[in-house]
């Protein structure tokens, strides 16, 4: 077994996606309430596609030893990082682009039966418009960080789905 699929097997990677994850929605809950940055429906879209990087890893965690635990995690990483992705790469656009034709919502679409913007309206109500510009770092914009950071889940996906794919379903160090 390669050094890189132990490193899939074992709790320790599924830990640091969680962990960057994290990270990721404590900024962003950083950026609205203390640096009083309003979030976009976008953002939030964006940070529900975090939310679920975060429960894929937390569901990695669980039990790495399992292959179907291994392979459900990787599909939600997969899912909510395209989503996520496609999401920043839209705000960009809207961001560079704008036009009064092409804008976004003021309420978010949650399904009727999880209004999660109701639920938790600290966290998921949108306050911002999506053509504002409120923060940039080094030339880059919120929305470009969050396709760089996107595109980096991708790949780290994409160097650790074949190991995440081996071995077997039984638990075993040297499998």
């Amino acid at each position: 077994m390669t050094v890189i699929t132990r490193f899939a097997h074992s709790r320790s990677s599924w830990f640091i996606l969680a962990s960057t994850a994290l990270s990721l929605e404590l900024s962003a809950l950083y950026f609205q309430h203390i640096m009083k940055l309003d979030p976009c429906v976008m953002c939030i879209y964006q940070r529900l596609a975090v939310f679920g990087i975060l429960a894929a890893g937390l569901i990695g965690m669980t039990a790495p030893k399992y292959r179907i635990v291994r392979i459900l995690a990787a599909i939600i990483w997969a899912i909510s990082a395209t989503w996520g992705l496609k999401l920043a790469l839209s705000l960009v656009d809207m961001q560079t682009n704008p036009s009064p034709f092409s804008t976004c919502s003021f309420l978010p679409e949650f399904p009727a039966w999880m209004p999660l913007h109701e639920w938790f309206p600290s966290i998921m109500m949108p306050t911002g418009m999506c053509t504002d510009v409120p923060w940039v770092f080094m030339g880059v914009t919120m929305a470009e960080w969050m396709v760089v950071a996107f595109s980096g889940f991708l790949v780290a996906w994409l160097l650790f789905i074949v190991p995440i794919l081996s071995g077997s379903n039984k638990p075993s160090l040297y499998k």
